[in-house]
């Protein structure tokens, strides 16, 4: 793949979610049945959606974020290095807003765009719902009202590996491991998170895991453009 969009004009990024409550019994009674009509087609007869709740973190509706990791190229003498940030804590509002500030004042740009692996079917629009029911504004590049497929500021990793096959599906581990990029699942996974967050209450450990993520994003898009894989020596976490 030849990308027409210069590596240091893009924001990577991976969120990791949880449901908004811990136990299903914390729950208003309109909203478990919200829920389970919610999920009546994915639970179907196999599950209660009481004990379909520990997934609640995969809708906006149910869930809320609990990090957003972001990295970004820098040209360091003449080498390429990785910087990291995340937002993260209990406070769903405050991590927005901090994410806002950072897009609004630094990726603003028309040449700016966000890139994440199938960022355009969970993380980018999770991120806008979730603005939206926090009552922020949306940054221009996650308001994506009134604008043509080709003027939305979004790259996809995993669109990109369909080559416009629409139903093929492939995870961020098993992509890492076919390009020979070293796998970020190596502690927790994705179905692990809601417990190390409420039952552990291991935010820092959620945190890592993100990071990680987002390195493979920004690894896998350097793959795809046929450059180097960048070194751990050249990933700088700046939290």
């Amino acid at each position: 793949m030849n990308l027409t969009v210069k590596l240091n004009d893009i924001l990577f990024l991976d969120i990791e979610t949880v449901p908004q409550e811990e136990n299903w019994s914390s729950l208003s009674k309109e909203t478990q049945e919200l829920f389970s009509k919610k999920t009546q087609y994915q639970r179907k007869e196999e599950f209660t959606a009481e004990d379909f709740y520990e997934r609640a973190g995969i809708w906006a509706e149910f869930g809320k974020i609990i990090c957003i990791s972001v990295g970004y190229f820098v040209d360091v003498e003449h080498n390429k290095q990785l910087r990291l940030t995340s937002f993260y804590g209990d406070d769903e509002h405050q991590l927005l807003i901090n994410f806002k500030v950072l897009l609004d004042k630094h990726f603003a740009k028309k040449n700016n765009v966000l890139c994440a692996h199938n960022g355009k079917e969970f993380d980018f629009p999770y991120i806008a719902r979730r603005m939206i029911v926090n009552k922020i504004e949306l940054p221009k590049k996650l308001n994506l009202f009134g604008k043509k497929p080709w003027e939305v500021p979004h790259l996809d990793t995993l669109e990109m590996w369909k080559f416009g096959d629409y139903k093929h599906y492939t995870s961020l581990k098993l992509l890492t491991s076919i390009l020979g990029i070293p796998s970020p699942k190596d502690d927790i996974d994705g179905s692990e998170v809601a417990s190390v967050y409420y039952k552990e209450k291991n935010l820092q450990r959620i945190v890592a895991y993100c990071e990680k993520d987002t390195i493979a994003v920004a690894q896998i898009l350097l793959r795809f453009n046929n450059e180097n894989l960048i070194e751990e020596k050249d990933i700088l976490s700046i939290n």
